[in-house]
């Protein structure tokens, strides 16, 4: 009977293995190749909870940073639950399944600098794998980090663990993550951190038209100067790409 459960436990292993593989080659196949330069660096770009890898934002972030960063491969994926049509689990229960999938693409690019990069959810759970034991992360980009729970918890224990150095990019108008929350948590923290605010933009960085037109500016030039801070912030940390 032990034989069986060990055969039992290592066919759902490899089964776990193989799934993960075939979700990064979907989303490899997909993802942006720019550069192969041993400098630059290699992004796991994690989802939030509500949308998957393919959704328009994704989409549209996963090619502003792969040309600001001239990354070699901007890597997204989906979380299991997504396929399944589930509500998010809690995000402590998604870092493993994070971690394997940062493993993999580093064994791909192991002289490449890895940079890890999440929108909302993802953001967090990214954090959570910078800090596992074996991950080997240059920095961390948090997309409208998700401080504040439903119940009003301020979710700051990931951030107070990093020692890699983190970027925040929050809208000014974010409600999960008011600014003068964020700021103090950011003081306490070990790591190396950066903010870049979007005036007036939601936790998906969304600028309300009447206030583009009162500082005579578009989205996407919010979204850009946005960028430029994150691509400013990596090459301070890996040197010029």
């Amino acid at each position: 009977m032990a034989s069986k459960r060990r055969r039992t436990t290592e066919s759902k292993h490899e089964q776990a293995v193989q799934k993960r593989s075939s979700m990064v080659t979907r989303a490899q196949s997909s993802s942006v190749k720019i550069n192969n330069n041993n400098n630059s660096p290699v992004v796991v770009f994690a989802h939030g909870a509500g949308a998957p890898s393919s959704s328009e934002w994704m989409i549209r972030w996963k090619n502003l940073l792969a040309d600001a960063l001239n990354a070699v491969e901007v890597v997204t994926f989906d979380y299991p639950y997504i396929s399944k049509r589930k509500p998010p689990p809690k995000a402590e229960k998604l870092v493993e399944f994070h971690s394997g999938i940062i493993k993999e693409i580093d064994s791909k690019y192991p002289q490449h600098p890895l940079i890890l990069v999440g929108k909302s959810m993802g953001s967090r759970v990214s954090c959570m794998v910078a800090v596992e034991n074996g991950i080997r992360v240059s920095a961390v980009v948090c997309l409208g980090y998700p401080l504040k729970g439903t119940k009003g918890a301020i979710r700051d224990e990931p951030l107070l663990l990093l020692t890699v150095p983190t970027m925040f990019v929050q809208g000014t108008k974010d409600g999960l993550c008011p600014l003068e929350l964020l700021e103090p948590v950011m003081k306490k923290m070990k790591a190396v951190n950066r903010l870049h605010a979007i005036e007036n933009g939601d936790h998906s960085f969304k600028i309300a038209k009447k206030n583009l037109e009162l500082t005579g500016t578009s989205q996407e030039e919010a979204e850009a100067r946005a960028v430029e801070a994150i691509a400013t912030f990596v090459s301070e940390i890996i040197g010029p790409r």
